[in-house]
């Protein structure tokens, strides 16, 4: 089995748990800054290649060229760490501060 493949079985991988309410604008960049820290540290990803080069298809056409976009990915961490958080796929969350 390959490594995708184990990351995808693992139970880490499933999609995190809708919160409560929504997160705060500082919560949203804690959880983001966190998880690009761990992806920019070797992490694994919990988005495929095929999905980074979809998703950012417009970006890398641009930069690279029709030709060379179809086989570069995108490797900045923040936007990497963005599009799992919005695909609800980081298994981070914070607690409520209730007062």
């Amino acid at each position: 089995m390959d490594v995708i493949g184990l990351i995808w079985g693992s139970p880490v991988a499933r999609p995190m748990v809708k919160p409560a309410r929504p997160h705060t604008r500082f919560e949203k960049a804690r959880i983001i800054g966190a998880r690009a820290l761990q992806i920019s540290m070797g992490a694994p990803l919990f988005v495929s290649e095929d999905e980074l080069r979809d998703h950012f298809s417009d970006e890398l056409i641009q930069l690279y060229g029709v030709e060379e976009a179809q086989w570069r990915v995108v490797l900045d961490p923040n936007k990497i760490a963005m599009l799992e958080y919005e695909q609800n796929r980081i298994p981070i969350d914070v607690d409520p501060h209730d007062e």
